[in-house]
């Protein structure tokens, strides 16, 4: 059940797909049933193929890549085409339910973002499963926030926020770590809800657990150090310290004297932790920047509207 207040609010659905004919259409019969006035935007990815074809006959709007570029890429073209003031994300393979659209809905807009949390049964396999609660635990450490599902694809974001971030979104289905990182730590509000999935009723997921779990790692550490360096650099620094310290115990009680290595070790921790303040300030004012630019851009906005109804 959507709540009242989203009644007022025009929502798009952006559906990513690629090589997904034998779904598509089913899937978007569903969510028209359930939910006749909203707009369903299937991004198709440059697909070999009848997938842009299923999803124009079920009554779909479809956009087309001239080539595959990824998931993520799909989705921020969704997000540029999309006019509405809320936007859902979801896959086009069958596994997110229609059904749930409204359990995400239900608690917007006083949240920013609902994401649809998958259980640890609900992951493809066990590797998959483990690889994402722990890089659920590093992405908390690094929002500091408990994410309970840092890759879902399945989640409603106010189209103003998700414009904020476009820039910062990979062409890869790591999107969703992306734009969770940078929505909580630009300090927007997140809310996970309990979903089911279904299973694949065809083919495989692209997702390689080496390849992009090597990449999730990489995009949390970048974001972290965009919008939060010091909880990168404070742990190195603290390491190289805590190694340090031991180094110098154990060659005093063995030696009886404080080395190099000791020193350098000290004097590198220092350095990290200085580096880490610097940075700290640089992504602060970078903020205040953004901050003000915002501010700027809509009080711009809203004295063009009144002139305009003045002069009228």
């Amino acid at each position: 059940m959507i709540v009242g207040s989203m009644l007022k609010q025009k929502t798009a659905l952006i559906i990513p797909a690629y090589n997904e004919a034998h779904t598509i259409a089913g899937l978007i019969y569903q969510i028209k049933q359930l939910y006749p006035d909203f707009t369903i935007i299937v991004i198709n990815d440059g697909s070999q193929d009848d997938t842009a074809k299923s999803a124009l006959d079920a009554g779909a709007e479809v956009y087309s890549h001239a080539y595959n570029m990824g998931n993520g890429a799909a989705v921020k073209s969704g997000i540029r085409i999309a006019k509405a003031d809320i936007l859902v994300f979801m896959d086009a393979d069958g596994q997110h339910n229609p059904s749930d659209i409204g359990l995400l809905l239900e608690h917007m807009p006083e949240y920013d973002m609902v994401v649809g949390a998958r259980t640890f049964k609900g992951q493809a396999t066990i590797a998959r499963a483990i690889g994402n609660r722990v890089y659920n635990w590093l992405a908390s450490y690094v929002a500091s926030f408990q994410i309970k599902d840092l890759t879902s694809g399945f989640r409603a974001v106010k189209a103003q926020v998700a414009n904020d971030f476009i820039y910062l979104l990979p062409n890869t289905y790591s999107y969703p770590t992306t734009l969770t990182l940078g929505i909580l730590r630009s300090g927007w509000s997140v809310k996970y809800v309990p979903i089911k999935i279904n299973k694949r009723e065809k083919g495989k997921s692209n997702i390689s657990i080496v390849k992009d779990g090597i990449r999730f790692f990489m995009i949390i550490t970048k974001i972290c150090t965009l919008f939060s360096p010091l909880r990168v650099f404070l742990p190195v620094s603290f390491a190289m310290f805590l190694i340090g310290l031991v180094y110098y115990l154990f060659t005093f009680i063995t030696q009886g004297r404080f080395t190099n290595m000791s020193a350098l070790l000290f004097t590198n921790s220092v350095v990290i932790f200085m580096m880490g303040l610097v940075s700290e300030q640089i992504c602060q004012m970078r903020s205040e920047r953004r901050s003000r630019s915002r501010i700027e851009k809509v009080t711009g906005n809203e004295s063009y509207r009144h002139d305009k109804g003045d002069s009228t």
